[in-house]
C-alpha cells in the first residue's frame, strides 16, 4: 500500500501564524478592541498624531538640515584650506628632502596668507568706498576773515584757528622738513608704505616702542573721516581710505590738504596759522630752521610748543634737520647753518587773542545770519560796514574822556576808577557806549560797547537799555509838526496844572530842569533849550498814540509805556536804537535798518548774503516836519544845550543834535548828526547810580561825540545839512505869541 503523502509547512508561514495567533490572543485578553477612524478607502482608520509631535519632528528635521549644511561648509572650508598643502605635497613628491620639506612648510601658509589678505582687502576696500567722500577730504574748517568797508583786515571768527594756504604759498623748506619727518617715501608709495609698516612692526617687537608706519595719506584719512584709528580694524580701514585718497588726488593736493589740517597745539591748525602764531610771518617766508622746528613738534605739539618749551622744540628741530640730511633733502652745511639760526618766537604780550566789543557784535550778527554748517566750517570772507581806523579812534575817544571824568573830585569820592578795578566781580567804574551810522545806508561805521572787554563783556551799545530822557523830545516835536504845529508858534512854559494833560495822573507835576518858568516861549526855542513843561504840552497836542507811533517808526523797538511821561523820554532804549532813530532827521524821515554785515562770500567765491535794507517810513508831511525839527536841532549846537560843541570842543562843521540827562545825573546822552554820519553817545554807571552831582549830557557825552566826529570828518566830510532835494523852511511871518494847550 502506497505510503500517504504528507505536506510540510514552511517554517516562515508557521511563524507568521503563530505570531498572528499570539497577537489576537493578546488583544482578546486585554479588553475590548480599539476603534479606528474610518479611512477614505473604507479600510481601518490610522492612529492620530498630536500637533506637538509634528512640531518637534519639524524642529528635528531643521536641525538635521542645518547640521548637514554646517558640516558640508566646514568640509568644504577644510578642503580649501588644505588644498595648498595637498598640491605642494603632490608637486614636491620627487624633490630632494630639504627643498621638499622647506616648500611644504613655507609655501602653503604663504598662499593662504595671500588669499586671506585678498579677501580682507576686498572687504575693507568696499567699506572704504562707503564712507569715502572726495569733498570731505578737501573741505576743512577754517577761520572766517573779516574786513572793514575799505578792505582792511579786522579779525577772524568761527571755524578752527586756521588759514588755508595753497601749496605754492608754503615754503619749500617746510615741505622738505615735513616729508623727512613724517613720510620719507611719500613720492614712492601709493598711500600705504609696506616697508614702513614692516619697519614699525620690527621696532615694536625688538625695542618695545611704537614707531609710526602711517603715511601722510593715511594721516589725512584719519583727519578727514570718523573711525577708530587706534584699533587693528581701524588701521586696515585707514589703509583702504589712503588708497582711495591717492587715486583721487595728486601728491601736491594731498600735501596741501595735509598741511592745512595739521594740529599744532591749542587752537592752531594748518601751516599758515602755525607760522603766524609762532613766528608772526607767512608760511611762504619760513626759514629752514623754523620749518624744521614746526615739522619736529607735529607728533606732540602741546608737549613741545616753543611758547613754553623752546628747548624741547629746538631738539626736535635738530632731529628733523638730521633726517633731512639722511634722506638727502638738504646738505650737512645747510643743516649746520639752520641749527645755528636764532629762532624768534612771538612775544607773550602778542599771543593773547584780543577781545573786542565790535567782534562780539559781529559774532552775534553772524550767528543769526549764517546756518550752523557755515559757522562750523568757516572759511568765509565777511565784508562789514565798519571803518576800522575810525573804530579805533572811537574807542580811544571814549576811553580818554572817561578817564577825565574819573579825575573829577565829585566822581572819585563816589566810585572806583578803571585803574582801581581788581578783576573781582563786575566793574564799578563809569562806562560808556558809542554808535555811529552812515545816514544814507544804515551801515554801522563804529560801535563801542564799553571800556574794557576783559573786565566786562557786556555790550552796552546793543544791550544796555537806559532811560533816554531829553534826547527823545525831538520825536515829540516831530509828531506835533506833522499834525500841523508851527515851530514859530508859542507855547506855555508855566507849571503843568491839574487835569491839563490827557491820561496823566492828577498828582503828576513835572518841573523844568532849572526850576524856572518863563511864561510863553517860542516852540523852536523850547526844544533848543530842552524845556520840560513845553515838551509835555506839545506832546499833549500831538497825542500820546501819535508820539508813540512816531517813535516806533523811527526805530525805537522797546515797549514804550502809554503814559504822558513818555514826552520827557521816560522809557529805556539802547544807544544803537537812539542812533538809528536820529538818522530820520538828516534822511527826511526815511530810516534805514542799521546793519554791520555788507556781504558774505563763501570759500568758493559765491556771495551767500547781502546786507542793508530800508526800514520804511516816507511821506511828504513827515519830510516837512523832520526838516523843521532838524533846523531846530542845528540851533541846539549853536545856541542851545550843546553850544559847547562849537565854543569849547571846536567842532565847527554843520551839525545838529540834542543832549539828554536823566534824573539825578544817572545817564548822560548826546545824539547828533552831520550830512554823512549820525552818532549817539551814552555815559553812565552800570548800577544806574549817580555819576556825580551836576553831571549833564553836555559834560558827559558831548565831548566824546565832538572828539570822534572831528576825526571822522577827515574821512566823511560834513556838508550842509540843508542840502536836500526839497527845502521846506518854517514860515517867516510874524506869529502872535500864544500858548498852545489844546489838542
Amino acid at each position: 500500500m502506497p505510503a500517504k503523502k504528507t505536506t510540510r509547512k514552511s517554517p516562515r508561514k508557521t511563524a507568521k501564524k503563530t505570531t498572528k495567533k499570539a497577537a489576537a490572543s493578546k488583544s482578546t485578553s486585554s479588553g475590548p478592541p480599539r476603534k479606528r477612524p474610518p479611512s477614505a478607502s473604507g479600510s481601518k482608520p490610522r492612529p492620530k498624531i498630536k500637533f506637538g509631535a509634528k512640531k518637534s519632528a519639524r524642529k528635528k528635521a531643521k536641525k538635521r538640515t542645518a547640521k548637514n549644511i554646517f558640516t558640508s561648509f566646514f568640509a568644504l572650508l577644510w578642503k580649501a584650506l588644505t588644498s595648498p598643502f595637498r598640491y605642494i605635497h603632490q608637486k614636491t613628491h620627487n624633490w630632494p628632502a630639504f627643498p621638499k620639506w622647506f616648500a611644504r612648510v613655507t609655501v602653503p601658509p604663504a598662499i593662504l596668507g595671500l588669499i586671506l589678505f585678498a579677501i580682507l582687502w576686498s572687504i575693507y576696500t568696499f567699506r572704504a568706498s562707503l564712507i569715502f567722500d572726495k569733498e570731505l577730504v578737501a573741505k576743512m574748517p577754517s577761520r572766517s576773515t573779516i574786513y572793514d568797508r575799505h578792505g582792511d583786515l579786522i579779525g577772524h571768527l568761527h571755524g578752527d584757528n586756521r588759514y588755508l594756504a595753497k601749496y605754492e604759498n608754503v615754503s619749500d623748506n617746510f615741505i622738505k622738513a615735513l616729508i623727512a619727518r613724517e613720510d620719507a617715501r611719500f613720492y614712492d608709495h601709493g598711500g600705504v608704505d609696506l616697508r614702513g609698516l614692516v619697519r614699525g612692526i620690527k621696532v615694536m617687537l625688538i625695542d618695545g616702542r611704537r614707531e609710526g608706519g602711517s603715511t601722510l595719506s593715511m594721516q589725512l584719512a584719519e583727519n578727514s573721516f570718523s573711525y577708530d584709528g587706534k584699533s587693528i580694524d581701524g588701521k586696515f580701514l585707514e589703509m583702504a581710505l589712503a588708497r582711495k585718497i591717492e587715486a583721487n588726488f595728486t601728491k601736491k593736493q594731498i600735501l596741501e590738504m595735509y598741511m592745512n589740517r595739521i594740529f599744532w597745539g591749542g587752537s592752531i591748525r594748518g601751516i599758515e596759522s602755525a607760522s603766524r602764531n609762532y613766528f608772526e610771518k607767512s608760511a611762504s617766508d619760513l626759514t629752514l630752521g623754523e620749518s624744521a622746528m614746526l615739522a619736529g613738534i607735529i607728533s606732540a605739539p602741546n608737549a613741545f610748543t616753543p611758547f613754553r618749551h623752546l628747548d624741547r622744540a629746538i631738539k626736535k628741530r635738530d632731529i628733523t634737520l638730521r633726517s633731512m640730511v639722511k634722506y638727502e633733502l638738504i646738505t650737512q652745511e645747510q643743516a649746520n647753518a639752520a641749527m645755528a639760526e636764532t629762532i624768534h618766537i612771538r612775544p607773550p604780550e602778542r599771543r593773547m587773542n584780543k577781545k573786542s566789543y565790535v567782534m562780539s557784535t559781529l559774532k552775534r550778527e553772524l550767528d543769526i545770519i549764517l546756518e550752523k554748517n557755515n559757522i562750523k566750517m568757516g572759511g568765509l570772507t565777511i565784508k562789514t560796514t565798519l571803518d576800522f581806523e575810525l573804530q579805533k579812534k572811537a574807542e580811544r575817544a571814549l576811553q580818554d574822556h572817561l578817564r577825565n571824568i574819573e579825575r573829577k573830585p565829585a566822581y572819585f569820592q563816589l566810585h572806583q576808577t578803571h585803574s582801581q578795578y581788581n578783576h573781582q566781580g563786575d566793574p564799578q567804574y563809569v562806562q560808556g557806549a558809542l554808535v555811529c551810522i552812515e545816514n544814507h545806508t544804515g551801515g554801522i561805521v563804529s560801535i563801542v560797547g564799553g571800556r574794557n572787554p576783559y573786565h566786562s563783556e557786556y555790550n552796552r551799545a546793543t544791550h544796555s537799555k537806559r532811560q533816554i530822557g531829553s534826547i527823545f523830545k525831538p520825536f515829540v516835536y516831530l509828531a506835533a509838526f506833522d499834525k500841523g504845529m508851527n515851530p514859530h508858534q508859542y507855547v506855555s512854559d508855566d507849571r503843568i496844572f491839574r487835569g491839563e494833560i490827557k491820561g496823566a495822573d492828577p498828582h503828576w507835576n513835572p518841573k523844568n530842569s532849572d526850576n524856572t518858568y518863563r511864561g510863553s516861549i517860542r516852540i523852536a526855542d523850547a526844544l533848543a533849550q530842552s524845556r520840560n513843561t513845553p515838551a509835555i504840552r506839545i506832546g499833549n497836542f500831538a497825542g500820546l498814540d501819535n508820539v508813540i507811533h512816531t517813535a516806533k517808526q523811527a526805530g525805537f523797538k522797546q515797549n514804550i509805556p502809554t503814559q504822558p511821561s513818555v514826552y520827557l523820554g521816560a522809557f529805556s532804549a539802547t544807544p544803537l536804537e537812539v542812533a538809528t532813530a536820529y538818522t530820520a532827521f538828516p534822511n527826511d524821515c526815511i530810516v534805514y535798518r542799521p546793519y554791520l554785515i555788507n556781504e558774505i562770500i563763501d570759500a568758493n567765491g559765491k556771495t551767500v548774503y547781502k546786507g542793508s535794507g530800508i526800514m520804511g517810513w516816507d511821506n511828504h508831511a513827515s519830510k516837512s516836519a523832520s526838516r523843521a525839527v532838524s533846523n531846530i536841532l542845528e540851533q541846539v549846537t549853536a545856541h542851545g544845550t550843546a553850544r559847547r560843541l562849537r565854543s569849547t570842543y571846536g567842532f565847527h562843521k554843520p551839525a545838529a543834535g540834542k543832549t539828554g540827562t536823566t534824573n539825578a545825573s544817572r545817564d548822560g546822552w548826546f545824539a547828533g548828526y552831520t550830512s554823512r554820519l549820525t552818532c549817539a553817545v551814552w555815559v553812565g554807571m552800570d548800577d544806574n547810580s549817580t555819576i556825580y552831582r551836576g553831571a549833564t549830557g553836555a559834560s558827559l557825552a558831548l565831548p566824546v561825540w565832538a572828539d570822534y566826529m572831528k576825526k571822522a570828518d577827515a574821512r566823511y566830510p560834513a556838508g550842509s545839512i540843508k542840502n536836500r532835494a526839497i527845502i521846506v523852511e518854517p514860515s517867516s511871518e510874524e506869529v502872535t505869541p500864544r500858548a498852545i494847550i489844546v489838542e
